[in-house]
């Protein structure tokens, strides 16, 4: 049966710049890693249809191993649907020769305003591969949403 993880946060910032941090590359490379990894992203192409492939490799891989390799879990990014500035669909596939890790998830990435000043920020990850852990998997999405939120609320 397909899982559906989720996180949430509100970032006292503008939703137009929250949203902007989702499809800006260098954004996306500083906020997106959660604790205990760092990116890079190879591929880019930020519009409906394209996408990008991001490496993250882990800070300490021999305390979580990664999909892809020793150290790294490799993600490819399908933009489905972009509706500024609210709503940012992906699709992502990880590499990896485990099964378990298999399959494509969706990460709806859901905006709504409630003042002028801050955003509330909704993430749900629809279709998890069964390999990755819930508990882990929504403390990542916690952790990225807290560096965004860093991130955000520090551009003046």
């Amino acid at each position: 049966m397909p899982r559906t993880d989720r996180a949430e946060r509100l970032i006292a910032a503008p939703r137009t710049r929250v949203y902007d941090a989702l499809l800006d590359r260098n954004s996306l490379e500083t906020w997106l890693p959660p604790a205990g990894m760092s990116g890079r992203i190879d591929q880019w192409d930020p519009r409906p249809g394209g996408g990008f492939r991001m490496v993250l490799t882990y800070l300490d891989p021999s305390d979580s191993p990664g999909k892809s390799s020793d150290a790294t879990d490799v993600v490819h990014v399908h933009f489905a649907d972009l509706l500024p500035p609210e709503l940012v669909v992906q699709q992502a596939v990880f590499t990896s020769d485990d099964p378990s890790f298999a399959g494509t998830m969706t990460m709806t990435w859901h905006l709504t305003a409630p003042d002028a000043g801050s955003t509330h920020v909704t993430v749900t990850a629809t279709n998890v591969p069964p390999g990755i852990d819930q508990a882990v998997h929504e403390a990542g999405i916690a952790s990225s949403l807290g560096n965004l939120a860093g991130f955000v609320e520090g551009v003046g």
